[in-house]
């Protein structure tokens, strides 16, 4: 029996129960909670529904608890049902009916943790963004893995989504880059305001060799010579860095294109014409303030020339022109006001200001011998993501990054994801996966497999029943980290769930040995280690790091 399956048959008999006390059944909510308890000498499960409709139906929560923990004793499946507190009410699984679980899996196989609960739904997931000025840093790093993860997750649930890289070349500090490109090309140091780094050396001896010419050029022409070559092999880098590192993105849209089309007029026309934009100091103002906004914003500036709102006005009316539903926008820890702007944005134009969603991400820190480490070896004074990937890895690097929430700053211990210890977060989850897959090689060389239709009535350790209802807890915790926008809760389930397995294994033996003959138990011992295997297999996927078969 799933948890999925357990909650259907409580709501069922709570229903029942109501029925025949004359209540009315529509107090009981959709889906009923199961849940399991803290303290496991509590139970398998638990559920508060008779806490929660009692007295909408008008009795007592303890004396409808009873009735209905009466009722599910009574059912197929159900070892125990017992009431506590002043209304809750603890459940026992039979060992047979708990095994259903196991088929369940190994039945999904990759499916398993999959669901529909965002079916339907359209998103634009924007994500990294970093300026084409420089190699990505930890903070485009952090949100590489966070967005791919996120991306994963959010399509598992069924949604249809499309991520997003908003490359920005437009405005100053793509003027600033090339101005460095060019001091470095002529030998000279770099601007006081621009880019300083090996890297920028590197870019600026390519322009030349591709465009032997160009530091002879009118300025005007040499400019724009750099710009175009400059920014292109900076992007280059960036998305090759990306590939790399596991992140990929359905479209690259360029903010130079929204001027370029003039998508940023025809937004401000319209804006103008709606009367969200008001004339004062010589400037064109969002009335933002108006749909929950600190402050009014402009967006034409006294100059005539559009700040920088009036692209995300225009960028974000050509997102929902292309059918999105959700735009959600991943940015960094200095763009809290993006928030209420954005959403004012959406508003002026007519628009739910639901359909914008904005995460805020946190700095990130690493740490070697207990010291920070500050400087790249390339980019000067950033860490960069090639920085990190060269020091632990990808996998260890886009794991770490993903296991905390996106609010919180994180110091990254480099010593400690190097280690092959239960220290380090990743090996610890890796090397169960490659532990199991290692198990199911031994077997097949004894000539067994493991049974779908094995006896699952003969795992009664407590062990086993752990394992099991933490297998059981995977599409939950796939569900919720994609309604919460949150996939960290992948990686730390993984944790528990290798935690489980390991607690499993030092009690369980798995595999006969010496002459020992391969029994009834053994096949279905076997059937849990491969469903926990493919869950660790299928939760790694979700956050874009492999599943080891050997470590």
């Amino acid at each position: 029996m799933t948890p999925e399956a357990l909650a259907d048959l409580v709501r069922t008999s709570a229903a029942r129960v109501l029925s025949a006390r004359g209540a009315d059944t529509a107090v009981l909510p959709a889906t009923v909670t199961v849940e399991r308890p803290r303290n496991p000498e509590h139970g398998d499960y638990a559920t508060n529904v008779a806490l929660q409709v009692a007295k909408k139906a008008g009795l007592a929560p303890r004396e409808f608890a009873q009735e209905l923990a009466d009722a599910l004793a009574a059912a197929d499946g159900i070892d125990s049902a017992e009431i506590a507190g002043p209304g809750f009410v603890n459940l026992r699984l039979a060992a047979d009916a708990q095994g259903e679980q196991i088929r369940q899996v190994l039945s999904l196989g990759d499916g398993y943790g999959r669901g529909e609960a965002l079916k339907g739904r359209k998103i634009n997931l924007e994500f990294v963004s970093a300026n084409p000025t420089g190699p990505v840093h930890l903070g485009g790093t952090r949100w590489a893995a966070v967005g791919d993860a996120l991306g994963r997750v959010l399509a598992a649930q069924g949604a249809d989504v499309t991520r997003e890289y908003y490359f920005n070349d437009a405005g100053a500090q793509i003027d600033r880059f090339v101005r460095s490109l060019i001091a470095a090309a002529k030998g000279e140091p770099a601007p006081e305001d621009g880019y300083a780094g090996a890297y920028i050396t590197d870019i600026a001896a390519e322009v030349l060799r591709q465009e032997p010419s160009a530091l002879s050029l009118p300025e005007q022409e040499r400019h724009e010579t750099f710009r175009r070559v400059g920014v292109e092999l900076m992007f280059g880098e960036i998305k090759k860095s990306l590939h790399e590192f596991g992140t990929d993105f359905d479209v690259y849209f360029h903010e130079d294109s929204l001027h370029a089309s003039g998508a940023v007029e025809k937004a401000v026309q319209s804006l103008k014409d709606n009367g969200s934009l008001y004339h004062a100091d010589g400037a064109w103002w969002l009335r933002s303030t108006e749909f929950g906004d600190d402050k009014d914003r402009v967006v034409i500036k006294s100059d005539g020339a559009p700040a920088y709102i009036a692209g995300d006005i225009a960028y974000l009316q050509d997102k929902i022109g292309r059918g999105f539903d959700l735009c959600i926008y991943m940015l960094g820890a200095d763009h809290h006001g993006y928030i209420a702007r954005l959403k004012a944005a959406a508003s002026a134009m007519g628009h739910d200001p639901a359909v914008v969603e904005v995460l805020i991400g946190q700095l990130v820190n690493l740490v070697s011998e207990g010291k920070p480490v500050r400087m790249s070896k390339r980019a000067g004074n950033v860490i960069t993501m090639e920085d990190l990937v060269e020091a632990v890895g990808v996998d260890a690097a886009r794991y770490e990054l993903t296991r905390y929430s996106v609010d919180s700053s994180i110091d990254i211990d480099l010593d400690l994801l190097r280690k092959s210890s239960d220290e380090n977060p990743v090996y610890y989850v890796q090397y169960a996966h490659a532990r199991l897959a290692s198990l199911q090689r031994n077997a097949a060389e004894l000539g067994l497999k493991f049974d779908n239709d094995a006896d699952f009535g003969l795992l009664t350790l407590d062990r086993e029943g752990d394992l099991i209802r933490t297998i059981g807890e995977f599409p939950t915790i796939v569900q919720r980290a994609a309604e919460l926008r949150e996939p960290h809760r992948v990686a730390r389930y993984l944790e528990s769930l290798a935690g489980a397995f390991h607690k499993f294994y030092a009690v369980a033996q798995v595999l006969p040995k010496g002459d020992e003959e391969a029994t009834p138990l053994t096949f279905a011992r076997l059937a849990l280690c491969e469903a926990a295997r493919q869950v660790f297999a299928n939760g790694l996927a979700l956050l874009g790091v492999s599943a080891p078969e050997r470590m």
